[in-house]
């Protein structure tokens, strides 16, 4: 994943994002911090292209995503990308393992095969034995764990998300954190926003953004720790 020189304007002229550069790395996780209004969300919404940039390039796994048509943009997105968010959109009369199928709706696998690799993704994260409970059963952490058994079910090339920790307490929110690190050691590359610095710090590159800028981007050296 990559952004080059990204701009995303509004009437008025008020830029969300000024410029922006940043390049994502293969099996790198990379925390994106900044305070509220400083643009982070806007930036994980331009790299999920769940918005266009308003000019500059945005490049996903060899694709040109301003060259390409909603329709196709619409499965690039369903294929390559995972979304987590602060909160977990799960469908209240479903059970977990039904709601992680529905992230293999978008990338197209055949419903056949749909429950065999929802059930996987839940041991992934721990939860196979909570497979048939429905949300209102089920802690906050949980919950928040079945959304990301939801983003990753299809093996994206990239997981992006936005404050997964924001709505939970501090056991769960470490357990969380917890959960993405060990998915990043199995290779999974993650993207996370947070306006938390403590949580931004304790992950292996840190992307600072302000006022629609990058103001810094720490990564570690060799031989010095995460």
């Amino acid at each position: 994943m990559e952004v080059v020189e990204v701009v995303k304007a509004f009437p008025g002229g008020v830029r969300a994002l000024d410029g922006v550069s940043l390049r994502l790395d293969s099996a790198e996780f990379v925390g994106i911090v900044g305070p509220s209004g400083s643009g982070k969300s806007t930036l994980l919404h331009i790299m999920g292209t769940l918005e266009r940039a308003t000019s500059g390039t945005v490049r996903l796994s060899g694709h040109e995503v301003g060259d390409l048509s909603d329709r196709r943009l619409s499965a690039v997105r369903g294929r390559l990308l995972g979304f987590v968010f602060q909160q977990c959109y799960l469908t209240a009369g479903l059970t977990a393992v039904e709601n992680v199928c529905t992230g293999l709706m978008y990338a197209g696998v055949a419903a056949a095969r749909r429950r065999s690799l929802a059930l996987a993704a839940l041991e992934r994260v721990g939860l196979a034995a909570r497979a048939g409970h429905r949300p209102h059963e089920m802690s906050g952490g949980e919950r928040q764990r079945v959304a990301i058994a939801r983003a990753l079910v299809h093996e994206p090339a990239l997981v992006l998300a936005d404050e997964p920790t924001g709505a939970l307490d501090g056991a769960n929110s470490a357990g969380v954190l917890a959960l993405l690190r060990r998915l990043n050691d199995e290779g999974t590359t993650i993207a996370l926003i947070t306006h938390d610095r403590e949580i931004a710090a304790g992950l292996p590159r840190r992307v600072e953004i302000r006022d629609g800028r990058i103001v810094s981007d720490v990564r570690p050296t060799a031989g010095s720790p995460a």
